[in-house]
């Protein structure tokens, strides 16, 4: 075919628009191919139910919508056979159009080495389009809306290469597997890329630390329960629902709380909720009125889980307008007492009014590798005192950690080694002499080293003498129980 034939030119703008539809064909195949592995069921199934009850459009459209959204969800069962049909035809694109530009040269008489140049350059410029335009970022951003809008192209590239599926029997029970978790699992990465969008907000220097720090606690809500931040049973402040109105307006004057949980024969047996200001109402204008028991103002308890995460137990509150909630375990029974500051708290970071007291002391170093701390320091602020990681699912304080590793309820002096830490139990308050006080070390410090800095063999003896003491009362309580 020469340049004098009436069919050239026809065929060489063929040819071009045919290669420029290819470019559009990569283009969109990268953009579905970001989208597949970022779209969740959750949002389509939302996707129906509003296409559904959406009265402002038309019957049609709102099937043709669904219809698209029906696709989609067929899309994503296999979501590694349609990122991968994706993915060859954005190849298969990017080739074609090098063939092409080389057959527009070949036609125009070019030589075989002005052939390949044109075919190279012209690949090497869509490659650069590519990287300019950023399809797959687009899919990623909005994923849904790529997914739907191509989402029958997508549909005909998976129906096109079946061999995509190839290689996937063997993961199939792996992938069941995963599709329980599927939205976990991508809200999981779009927490993580979240952390790492802030991490390079903080690195430009014109963003707030303390504001970064918050957004990270907020991406974090999710994973923390409220078993974690809740104060526990032992710790509660709580009154008889026998008690008067005089005596229950004493203990918030003395305590500082506003909000008081009301009981009868022990903590399980919750009664309700007493507010402060319900008593003052009360009393105020009806000083008659201060020897009405408790139980006559209480109100209903808003009761969680313990399992429950943050982020969850913060909207349940926020939308029941409830600012104390009890959280009760897997058997029924009350395991603590959680506050609307304590939430908040998780976000801004420590907050403290002028009624409020110091509940917990913080560790303190009394060697060069040694710390002593109370028994409920979080396991968390263990690992960043020593710099390591551990990771419990089930405790969450040092006393915990140390009782699952001694299998045992520990006593002064009980000690057991996890992650190169040596953790002894030095210390015993209350009336049952509960371990109050850990001391954490190395597991290779030597013994006499930790007696000079403990305070010296004096200590020691102390230590010892307590040691028999609760070995005696544990002696004793066992042969009472077995009379």
């Amino acid at each position: 075919m020469g340049i004098d034939d009436p069919s050239f030119i026809p065929v060489i703008a063929a040819l071009a628009v045919v290669a420029l539809m290819l470019v559009w064909l990569s283009l969109t195949m990268a953009s579905a191919e970001g989208a597949v592995p970022r779209v969740t069921r959750a949002s389509l199934n939302n996707l129906i139910l509003d296409a559904r009850t959406d009265q402002e459009t038309s019957q049609f459209a709102r099937m043709k919508r669904i219809e698209r959204i029906h696709k989609v969800q067929k899309l994503i069962v296999d979501r590694h056979a349609t990122a991968g049909s994706c993915a060859f035809f954005r190849i298969a694109c990017n080739v074609l159009d090098g063939v092409l530009v080389m057959c527009i040269a070949s036609l125009c008489g070019a030589p075989l080495w002005l052939e390949l140049v044109c075919g190279v350059l012209v690949a090497l410029a869509i490659a650069v389009v590519s990287i300019l335009v950023r399809p797959r970022s687009v899919g990623a951003l909005k994923p849904v809306d790529i997914m739907i809008g191509h989402a029958t192209l997508v549909s005909v590239a998976v129906a096109l290469t079946p061999f995509a599926r190839i290689g996937g029997q063997g993961q199939q029970k792996r992938r069941r597997r995963a599709e329980l978790s599927d939205d976990e699992e991508l809200e999981k990465l779009q927490i993580e890329q979240g952390k790492a969008t802030i991490d390079r907000l903080v690195e430009t220097g014109d963003f707030d630390p303390e504001v970064s720090e918050m957004l990270r606690n907020v991406l974090t809500l999710s994973e923390t329960l409220t078993r974690e931040i809740m104060v526990p049973r032992t710790d509660m402040i709580c009154i008889q629902r026998d008690q008067t109105l005089e005596s229950m307006l004493r203990l918030c004057s003395r305590s500082g709380f506003s909000r008081i949980p009301v009981i009868g024969e022990d903590v399980d047996d919750l009664i309700g909720v007493a507010y402060l200001k319900d008593a003052v109402r009360a009393t105020a204008f009806n000083p008659a009125t201060r020897d009405r028991s408790v139980g006559t103002i209480c109100r209903d308890p808003l009761l969680v889980p313990e399992s429950k995460p943050v982020d969850d137990l913060f909207h349940e509150m926020q939308r029941k307008r409830q600012h104390v909630a009890v959280v009760v375990d897997e058997y029924g029974g009350i395991a603590g007492l959680v506050t609307i500051e304590d939430t908040i708290e998780q976000i801004v970071g420590e907050l403290e009014d002028e009624h409020d007291r110091t509940q917990h002391a913080d560790p303190v170093r009394i060697g060069e590798h040694r710390w002593s701390m109370p028994a409920r320091t979080p396991i968390a602020t263990l690992g960043e005192l020593f710099e390591i990681d551990i990771d419990e699912d089930d405790v969450d304080t040092v006393y915990g950690l140390l009782t699952k590793l001694l299998g045992c309820v520990p006593i002064v002096g009980a000690s057991a080694v996890t992650r190169g830490l040596r953790l002894t139990a030095v210390d015993s308050a209350g009336r049952r002499k509960k371990v109050s006080t850990i001391v954490a070390e190395p597991a290779h410090v030597e013994a006499d080293a930790d007696t000079d800095e403990n305070g010296g063999d004096a200590a020691d003896a102390d230590a010892e003498e307590r040691r028999r003491d609760n070995r005696h009362e544990s002696k004793h309580d066992k042969e009472s129980r077995e009379q």
